[in-house]
């Protein structure tokens, strides 16, 4: 099953039942193994979750901490692009041309690298005292 296929699998878990707006992740670690997340939403809103940021989550309880590559898709007229705070995260485990596809319901699709979604992310290099 390709990135693509798993996410919009998942997507169908979403718990959207506010903005009904589903979304799905699917990313594939160092490791090859592919780990899959969909949103989740809560009446109080701040308290919901990305499929990106649950895709991540569930890699790194597997055990993983490298993606390779990704794949985000919603019932959207273009390309559904991470929030800022997910392409935080996905910067946080993903070198910055890491491929990140980002596609609709109807097969639209944007292939894009993770530096693209996010130049000038905060990195470890800031953290470091000379």
């Amino acid at each position: 099953m390709s990135l693509i296929e798993s996410a919009r699998a998942v997507r169908e878990n979403a718990h959207a039942p506010y903005s009904n707006f589903k979304v799905g992740a699917a990313l594939k670690a160092a490791s090859g193994a592919v780990y899959v997340g969909c949103n989740v939403e809560n009446v109080a809103y701040p308290e919901g979750t990305c499929a990106e940021a649950g895709a991540i989550a569930a890699m790194v309880a597997g055990g993983d901490t490298t993606i390779t590559e990704m794949a985000v898709i919603a019932d959207s007229p273009k390309p559904v692009s991470p929030c800022g705070g997910c392409r935080q995260k996905i910067a946080e485990f993903a070198q910055g041309d890491v491929v990140v596809t980002l596609t609709t319901l109807d097969g639209l699709t944007l292939e894009t690298t993770v530096a693209a979604l996010l130049p000038g992310s905060f990195d470890a290099d800031y953290m470091v005292r000379s």
